[in-house]
């Protein structure tokens, strides 16, 4: 699930968030993660629902956490499935022309 925050009232452009993927990735409740960054568990759920814009502080805290870089896990435009990124590398980095043969050879 990617959040999208309402609109900011100073850009009026919405922010969105990939907190809930990614605490889901590493199997994280919302309490752990908030204990592991210094937040109030509720501050997850108003983060990952989209009610709360994360102050330059807790990103910066969140982007140590999980050791990526702050556009991965925030962005004026909405993210891209993660499944459409990856298979869309996937099959571009592979050589033009004849599909790969997956096949065992005998």
């Amino acid at each position: 699930m990617v959040s999208r925050s309402k609109k900011d009232p100073r850009t009026g452009s919405p922010l969105y968030n990939r907190v809930a993927v990614l605490r889901a990735e590493r199997g994280l409740s919302r309490q752990a993660l908030a204990d592991a960054i210094g937040v109030n568990y509720q501050t997850i759920g108003y983060l990952e629902r989209g009610d709360y814009q994360a102050s330059l502080e807790l990103a910066f805290r969140l982007t140590e956490f999980f050791k990526l870089p702050l556009s991965a896990i925030f962005s004026r435009e909405p993210f891209r499935p993660m499944s459409e990124a990856l298979y869309q590398e996937a099959s571009s980095s592979r050589p033009k022309g004849r599909a790969k043969d997956l096949r065992p050879r005998v």
